[in-house]
This record gives C-alpha cells, structure tokens and sequence, in this order.
C-alpha cells in the first residue's frame, strides 16, 4: 500500500453508535484497500467515541479526530476535506451501507474514463433493519460530454447523491458544501460542469432511511447543517431559498466553460426556474400584516422555484424500482451480525 493513499474518505458523525460499526465493517472490508479513513467525530454525547477508537486501533487506515464542540453538520463534512491526502475523495455517512466492491468499480470507471469528474452506483435505499425498499438509476445525460447537458439533466433530475467519488482536486475548486435549502443538489451539479459522470450499474451503495432521521422545516434543516443559521432575522426562508438559486449561478461562473456553454447553462437555469415559477397559494390561517406580505410572498416563491419533481423532462432519473439485493451477501461484515 502506498505511504499516500490514493483515496480519502471523510466520514463526518454526530451520535451515530446505532449504526456506526456497521458502516465502518463495510467500509473497512472493501476489496479496494488504497485509502485511508477520516472520522470526525462532531462531539458526539452517545458511545461513538469509543467505537471509533476501537477501529482506529484496529485498522492504521483509519484516523479518528473529535470536535470540542458541535460545530455543524456541514462544516464537519468540510472539515474531513481539509484532512484528505488523496487524489480521490469519498464522503461516506455513518448510518449506509456499501457493497465490497463498490470503491473498486468507481475507481477503475475514473481511471478508465480520464475525462469523469465523479464516479457512483446506482443507489438502493433500505430501511432501519437493511431491507431494500427501492432501487434509484441516475440520468445517462451526466456522461454526456456537453457540460450544458449535463447541467440541464442535474436540474431536471433533482439528483442529490454526493457520496460518490469525486476527483480531489474538482472538489476543491468548489466551495464546498453550503448550508442553505438543496445545498446538496447544487454541489453535486457543479461537480457536472466540471466534467462527466461514471456510473456503476449496479446497486452497491446503500443509503438508509431509518424513524431516527425526523423531518424538519426548512429552517431547521439548515440549523442541523450549520449552528450560524439558527438566528431567523439573518437567515430567514427566503434568504435560504434565495442562496439555492445563487448557487447555481456561482457555479456556472466558477466553472471551466466556453463562453458559448456559460451562456447556454445560464439559458438552461432561467427555462428551468421559469418552469417553476408559480405564483404562491394565499396563506391560510391568521391575516398577516401588509409588512409581512412581500416577504412571505416572496418566499413562498421561492420555495416553488425551487421544489424538484414538478417538471418531467428528458434526462430524469428511471422511475423507482423494488430490488431484489441480497445486502447480508454483498456487504462486508453483514454476514458476522451485529458487530
């Protein structure tokens, strides 16, 4: 094994100690050994510590750093990006899954594809006991090697799966991950202006939706995502809708475009929110104050903008399918049971 890994993957964690090992064993068990394992542990208050220090010790690949404080779950997945050494990079989530060869195939589809940027497998979501519920193919356009084509099949197909893996140094020409509405759909599309996708036809990652993830306002969301955004006064819906559209617009003007593609990008970004731009339904309840009128209004369109699945254009992703994946047989560690 190289002194430098070839890959890095970040692993962010907050009270994670349900389902921490088994993610770990997954990881740790893959046939594609070249990386190394970045835990940071966001001052978790339940036995993550301990089960961290536990691989750590274990494993030389796997490096094991504690916040003092609750910094947010953004700048935590951030922080690991700092630590990486790779060419190569993973953001990996605590509570998934991954098949023993899903590193191996993404990293021979980058280095038989020189010109992809990102390299992921079609997702299967299962559920707290890891049983597949649906199976979700991503759009064949993120291949094309049209960047408009691939910006325009990103917006339309809503796609937020960023735990693929990316290039370094791609990655790091970004801002990284935000914290406002949708910031994981904006990043992963930028990593699209920057070049092609590689897709694994298979169903190797495993992404789990289990009762402990609650839902959340729009506020709150980005409350977990980053303490700053906490004070509604600074950081009100619209603002957070707002930073969603500007994103975009960031991102074709960070890219390394033609002229003619940054106009055809900005072109495809306005049809696209034009599309849904629908005015805002009335607000129930209480009357509001001719003061609190234009706000509302302006968020509540806002929020239309920016609503993926209303629109079905060409590009989408496949409809959902129930798969038939034996996890206990594909997912290093699952045949020992419970670690």
């Amino acid at each position: 094994m190289n002194a430098v890994p070839r890959l890095s993957i970040g692993l962010p964690v907050y009270n994670g100690e349900k389902y921490l090992a088994e993610a770990l064993e997954a990881l740790l068990g893959q046939s594609y050994e070249d990386f190394e394992l970045i835990i940071s542990d966001n001052a978790s208050t339940d036995g993550t510590a301990g089960i961290c220090c536990r691989y750590e010790k274990q494993d030389s690949r796997v490096r094991y750093v504690r916040q003092p404080r609750n910094i947010g779950l953004v700048p935590n997945h951030n922080f690991v990006v700092g630590l990486a050494r790779g060419e190569l990079f993973q953001w990996a989530a605590h509570d998934d899954l991954y098949a023993r060869d899903l590193l191996k195939r993404c990293v021979d589809g980058l280095d038989e594809n020189l010109q992809a940027v990102f390299a992921h497998s079609w997702a299967v979501m299962i559920d707290s006991s890891a049983t597949p519920t649906k199976l979700t193919k991503f759009p064949e356009a993120n291949a094309s090697p049209r960047a408009p084509e691939r910006f325009r099949s990103m917006l339309y197909s809503g796609a937020r799966n960023f735990y693929g893996i990316v290039r370094t140094d791609v990655l790091r020409r970004t801002p990284l991950h935000d914290s406002y509405h949708y910031a994981d759909m904006t990043i992963v599309t930028e990593f699209a202006l920057h070049g092609p996708f590689y897709q694994v036809p298979d169903g190797l990652y495993f992404r789990r939706d289990h009762p402990d993830q609650p839902r959340r306002t729009v506020h709150e969301r980005c409350t977990m995502m980053d303490p700053r955004r906490a004070d509604r006064l600074r950081n009100p819906a619209v603002r957070l809708y707002a930073e969603y559209i500007w994103g975009y617009l960031s991102a074709i003007g960070r890219a390394p475009l033609s002229p003619a593609e940054r106009r055809e990008c900005y072109l495809h970004l306005a049809r696209y929110l034009a599309s849904r731009a629908i005015p805002p339904r009335e607000p129930l309840g209480a009357p509001i104050s001719i003061h609190q009128q234009p706000v509302l209004y302006l968020s509540r369109w806002l929020a239309s903008l920016v609503l993926p699945g209303r629109d079905v254009r060409a590009g989408e992703p496949a409809p959902a399918e129930r798969p038939v994946i034996p996890v206990d047989a594909v997912v290093p560690g699952r045949d020992r049971g419970p670690c």
